[in-house]
C-alpha cells in the first residue's frame, strides 16, 4: 500500500517526533492541536532537532526544507478525512482519547487505520468506542523518535490481522524500524519494563547510595544505556512517568509498581524533565544537558 497522507493527532513530545519522522519519509503530514500557538510552538522544536541534524551533516538545508513543507498545521479534525492513517499521541488520558477516537470515527471513511500511540492504555476499550474496532491498533514509539528503531505494535482485542500485518509492512517498509506483535496488556513490553528500572533508580538515589549523576554513568557505561534510567525519566517527563507508574499499580497490584515517594515529590514540584528545564538534571531550551 502506498501512504501518502497520514494524520497526527497531538503536537507534543511525541507528536512532533512522529509528524517529522513521518516527513522524512516523504510522508504529508497533517499536524493536529487545539491551538495555533502550540502548532507554532511544535514546529519550532522540530526546526531544532532538523538544525541539530544538520550540524552533524546528517541532513542538508534542502533536506530540512522539504521535510517542513510536508508538515501540515491544523486546528481543524476534518483535515484529516483524506489520510490513510491518523495517529493519535494526545495525554495519556483513557477518557480523552477514547472521545477522541469516537470523533476520529465519525470523520474517517471506514477503511482509515486509527492507532494510537498509547504506551499504557487498553487499546480494546479505546478501540470499542468506534464502530471499527478491527481498524483500531496501538504504535507505541519510543523517545527519541528518529532515533529509536522499535515499534511496539498493539493488538486489541478485534483488532483484525490484516490491519495488524498492515501496520507491521507499514511500521518496517516504510518507516524502516522494527515492529514487534504485543498483545494488550498495561504497560506493554517497553513501558513496563523501564518504568520499573526508573523506580528502581530513584530509590537508589533517595536512599543516597549514590549521586544521581553516579546511578546514570553506572547504567549508560555498566550497560551500555544511551541514556541513564534518571535522564530517561527527565526525557519522557516525570509526569508522564508517575502516570504510567499508577496506572500499572492500579492494574497489577504488585508493590514493584508502587511509585517512588521522590517520584511523587518532584512532580508536585513542577520539576518534570526536560519540558521545565529541571528534573534530575538540568536542560537548555533545546532539550541538551547543563
Amino acid at each position: 500500500m502506498q501512504w501518502n497522507r497520514i494524520g497526527v493527532i497531538g503536537a507534543g513530545t511525541m507528536g512532533q517526533g512522529i509528524a517529522e519522522m513521518l516527513a522524512a519519509q516523504g510522508i504529508e503530514v497533517v499536524l493536529v492541536e487545539r491551538t495555533a500557538e502550540k502548532l507554532d510552538q511544535a514546529i519550532e522544536q522540530i526546526e531544532i532537532s532538523l538544525d541539530k541534524q544538520m550540524e552533524k551533516w546528517a541532513i542538508t538545508a534542502v533536506e530540512k526544507k522539504l521535510v517542513l513543507s510536508r508538515i501540515h498545521k491544523e486546528t481543524d479534525m476534518n483535515e484529516i478525512t483524506d489520510c490513510e492513517m491518523v495517529i493519535e499521541s494526545i495525554s495519556e488520558d483513557l477518557e480523552l482519547k477514547k472521545q477522541l477516537f469516537r470523533q476520529l470515527d465519525a470523520l474517517c471513511p471506514s477503511a482509515t487505520i486509527l492507532a494510537s500511540n498509547t504506551s499504557t492504555l487498553s487499546l480494546t476499550e479505546i478501540a470499542a468506542e468506534t464502530q471499527r474496532p478491527e481498524r483500531v491498533i496501538g504504535m507505541h514509539f519510543l523517545y527519541p523518535v528518529s532515533k529509536i528503531h522499535l515499534v511496539e505494535i498493539i493488538r486489541g482485542l478485534k483488532t483484525s490481522e490484516a490491519t495488524f500485518n498492515l501496520t507491521k509492512r507499514f511500521v518496517e517498509d516504510t518507516l524502516q524500524k522494527r515492529g514487534i506483535q504485543v498483545y494488550e496488556s498495561p504497560g506493554f513490553v517497553t513501558t513496563r519494563l523501564i518504568c520499573v528500572l526508573i523506580n528502581e533508580a530513584m530509590h537508589t538515589l533517595s536512599e543516597r547510595v549514590a549521586s544521581a549523576e553516579d546511578i546514570d554513568t553506572a547504567m549508560r557505561i555498566g550497560y551500555d544505556f544511551h541514556y541513564g534510567p534518571l535522564e530517561m525519566a527527565d526525557r519522557f517527563g516525570l509526569d508522564s512517568v508517575l502516570s504510567a507508574m499508577e496506572r500499572m499499580f492500579r492494574e497489577f497490584g504488585d508493590v514493584k509498581y508502587r511509585p517512588s515517594v521522590l517520584l511523587k515529590q518532584m512532580v508536585r514540584a513542577g520539576q518534570l524533565g526536560t519540558k521545565t528545564g529541571q528534573g534530575f538534571f538540568r536542560y537548555d531550551k533545546e532539550g541538551d544537558r547543563l
